[in-house]
């Protein structure tokens, strides 16, 4: 029993976290672009009171062109695909992803506060930028790797970025709308204002065209695991997507990103830490490993060459029963794909010791991976965030639905009875699930707060 709350929520990628997850029996391959699947997810997700729903993004399919798929793309926008969940939902939190890197900040500040209206007070913007060269030319900004930002110049940008969505978010006061008939006045004199915003990247007027939503801001997530990312959430962020994979890794992070949250002068748990938590669930460990086993024949030699695309590097660079190769494990950067969650591979498999399959049994992609029954599911949960390495998970099952399905019906239970997890929600917004009180305005002014909770 502890008096912190754990926060669930689950990432949602195609048909399942496996690489092979969209040839399982269970699964449909032509899903990813059905409306009834997705609200399906949502429902379940929604009727195991989990905190949000979590929806990653990529503009680009990571790839040539001429090259053939070998699983369904991550291809709806998240946030058309978020607005539909909203009307299908009434209490789920939807996180969407959106890069800084193609994007302007008025038209996201409008869309997301736009669909934090639509849904009563359930959205958050996943923040990252972006460094895939598919994606870079899909913008008409090519040029491969050398045409880009550098990283530090990518954060440094999404940092103004974030300031002027922010001022957006703020550039009408709570009580703006006056709505007085009789007088034939809208809005209160003084209370929307422009921003004039002037800065290296960006020069933007405002104000924005609608009124302060119901969490005053859309909630704040980040996604990136390097100390530019780190550094980016512990000024902004309410919440971290991390990538962890061992707990005195995970350990370690949270205190780094606490310690930079305090520097910032917030409090050092402003921020909740939801790492991604993969997972194979059967009735029994015997089950769990049979349906994993079954996974990894259906994939074959395709796992390989998924990771070596998750470490950016060549698969031929990568053997099955040998240790990763020498440079990785002497630190060397990527200039593509994510550098923090490259380092938690590459840290587990250094202090550890591990072949690349041995890494493929711990690991998927950059996250945890857990195989048993639910209560080893619910013990590998209780273990981090008992210790306090995390706020809570980032659900990644191996197979969709039904991977959250098990879930659902038979870990969320255990949880429930260890005094861990809600029972029901007891507020409608995000910021309300995760614990966090909405923004006051720029006066500070807290209007709507108990009408929203």
């Amino acid at each position: 029993m502890t008096d912190r709350e754990l926060h669930l929520g689950v990432n949602v990628l195609s048909d399942g976290m496996h690489p092979a997850a969209w040839q399982h029996p269970d699964a449909d391959p032509n899903w990813f672009t059905d409306p009834a699947y997705w609200i399906e997810l949502a429902r379940i997700a929604e009727r195991g009171t989990l905190d949000a729903l979590f929806l990653a993004d990529s503009p680009s399919l990571f790839q040539p062109p001429d090259a053939p798929l070998t699983a369904p793309p991550l291809a709806l926008d998240p946030i058309v695909l978020l607005s539909t969940l909203a009307s299908a939902t009434t209490h789920l939190g939807l996180i969407g992803t959106v890069s800084t890197s193609f994007e302007e900040p008025y038209n996201l500040a409008r869309r997301f506060a736009t669909l934090d209206h639509l849904s009563r007070g359930r959205v958050a913007w996943n923040v990252v930028t972006s460094s895939d060269p598919y994606a870079w030319n899909n913008f008409g900004r090519g040029g491969g790797v050398s045409g880009q930002p550098d990283r530090r110049d990518r954060y440094r940008q999404a940092a103004e970025f974030i300031d002027v969505v922010r001022a957006l978010w703020d550039s009408w006061d709570d009580d703006a709308v006056l709505a007085d008939k009789a007088a034939g006045a809208f809005s209160r004199v003084g209370a929307i204002r422009t921003i004039d915003h002037r800065g290296e990247f960006y020069s933007v007027d405002g104000p924005l065209t609608l009124p302060r939503s119901p969490q005053g801001h859309p909630v704040l997530f980040q996604a990136g695991g390097s100390a530019g990312g780190l550094d980016l959430a512990a000024k902004y962020a309410d919440g971290v997507f991390a990538a962890q994979a061992s707990l005195p890794d995970a350990l370690r992070n949270a205190d780094d990103l606490r310690s930079r949250t305090a520097a910032y002068g917030r409090p050092r748990d402003a921020v909740r830490i939801m790492p991604g938590l993969s997972f194979v669930l059967g009735s029994t460990e015997e089950e769990a490993r049979r349906r994993n086993d079954e996974l990894n024949a259906l994939a074959g030699e395709r796992r390989l060459a998924h990771f070596a695309s998750q470490l950016s590097v060549d698969p031929s660079e990568l053997s099955w029963d040998k240790p990763l190769p020498r440079y990785l494990l002497d630190g060397a950067v990527t200039d593509t794909g994510s550098q923090g969650a490259r380092d938690i591979v590459v840290n587990l498999a250094r202090r550890e010791n591990l072949t690349v399959r041995q890494l493929l049994d711990r690991v998927i992609t950059w996250h945890r991976l857990v195989i048993g029954g639910p209560e080893q599911i619910a013990d590998a949960i209780e273990e981090w965030f008992v210790a306090g390495a995390v706020d809570g998970f980032n659900l990644m099952p191996d197979v969709f639905p039904s991977g959250l399905e098990l879930f659902v019906d038979h870990v969320v239970p255990i949880l429930r009875d260890r005094g861990l997890f809600r029972r029901e929600y007891r507020h409608t917004t995000l910021r309300g699930h995760l614990g966090l009180s909405r923004v006051p305005d720029r006066r500070g002014n807290v209007i709507g707060v108990a009408a929203v909770g």
